[in-house]
């Protein structure tokens, strides 16, 4: 295709896509390097074997894997909705509920884009109404807007904060005729103590999202779910494209949902979230790190003299975290995925240099 001819197709487009800014995804905007801790990945990735031929359409919500995600989960398998992601989740629940250029969803920054980009994209508004010191939802602020979907990310990406259960029941309460409350629990299984899966049947148009890309390791997967009333779900699967589950993405999470599969997992989380105590504790004794947010997921978040410098000089070191400063409510901010021991390692080694590098440089021209 000629340049100019490209140029016309272009100006097809329409006036929305042009102006819509992508999500910038941790693998989209940094690539290289060759210790990965910019995507909240987990670096303990198990092994699983495929099954069969592939020359057949799939089930669109394969049973074997609705069924183990339900019994996974603790609720009724018409309950569960799998999708590619869960931000496939997120884009369903917007595309089933939100009239475009009519209705608006409420968000509560620092948080996951995608929420607000989902939203875009489907011509509906986004309300923003900024975490209390990045830690609470501003409760007053919320019930001051008009929804129909209010979503909670939590533990919070980036801070790896839990928001308290009672202040997410004080929203239920406040919207139970009027909007969906979606609770993000992508990170849940590193505090699963925090999950409000419980609360699924007292409160019908409470929403719940789940991943099998962090804690079971299989973000290359892409396989998510969506816990609601079956008829939250009847409305998705409305929404949803015909073949969306794969079949080798069905066979391994089906595997990943064994008894074995969620045995794995919890022995990775453990591993986890140790490590992610070790480092807590190792960047609160570091020269320039300014604050670090207790977390309750495989990350953690780090205010820094200056982020831009800290993330260009573990590049040099061939490590890779993740520049969080633009998120609303947060400045000069890193988060840090937590790898495997041997990588958390070398991220301790490069943090060191570089921090005491910079407070022996301060004392010289002190």
């Amino acid at each position: 295709m000629t340049e100019q001819n490209g140029s016309a197709v272009n100006t097809l487009a329409r006036k929305l896509v042009k102006d819509l800014v992508p999500y910038a995804s941790a693998r989209s905007s940094m690539s290289g390097g060759a210790v990965w801790l910019n995507a909240n990945e987990n670096a303990l990735a198990p092994a699983y074997q495929l099954d069969g031929t592939f020359n057949r359409y799939p089930s669109c919500q394969p049973k074997a894997v609705i069924n183990a995600y339900a019994a996974y989960a603790g609720v009724k398998s018409e309950q569960v909705l799998v999708s590619r992601g869960a931000d496939e989740g997120i884009e369903l629940l917007i595309r089933s509920f939100c009239e475009p250029n009519t209705d608006s969803i409420t968000i509560c920054p620092p948080t996951y884009g995608m929420y607000a980009i989902s939203a875009q994209s489907h011509q509906t508004a986004v309300n923003k109404v900024l975490l209390l010191n990045s830690e609470r939802l501003d409760l007053d602020g919320i019930f001051a807007t008009n929804p129909k979907l209010v979503f909670i990310c939590s533990p919070n990406n980036p801070t790896g904060d839990v928001i308290p259960h009672e202040q997410i029941i004080a929203v239920l309460e406040h919207f139970k005729n009027s909007a969906l409350v979606v609770v993000d629990e992508a990170y849940i299984e590193f505090v699963p103590e925090a999950s409000v899966a419980p609360l699924l049947n007292r409160y019908p148009h409470l929403v719940v999202l789940r991943t099998l890309s962090k804690a079971f390791g299989l973000a290359g997967l892409r396989c998510g779910f969506t816990l609601a009333n079956p008829d939250v779900i009847n409305a998705l699967r409305k929404m949803i494209a015909p073949y969306p589950i794969a079949e080798p993405v069905a066979q391994i999470a089906a595997q990943a949902l064994s008894a074995a599969g969620i045995a794995q997992m919890k022995q990775s989380v453990a591993t986890i979230n140790t490590l992610r105590s070790d480092f807590i504790k190792l960047a609160s004794t570091l020269p320039g790190v300014l604050k670090v947010w207790p977390s309750n997921a495989n990350y953690v978040l780090l205010q820094v003299a200056d982020a831009a410098d800290c993330v260009n000089a573990l590049i040099d070191a061939d490590i890779l975290i993740r520049n969080q400063s633009s998120q609303l409510g947060l400045t000069q901010v890193v988060r840090v995925s937590i790898g495997s021991p041997d990588e958390m390692q070398r991220l301790t080694t490069a943090m060191q240099q570089y921090f005491l590098t910079n407070q022996q440089i301060k004392r010289e021209h002190a």
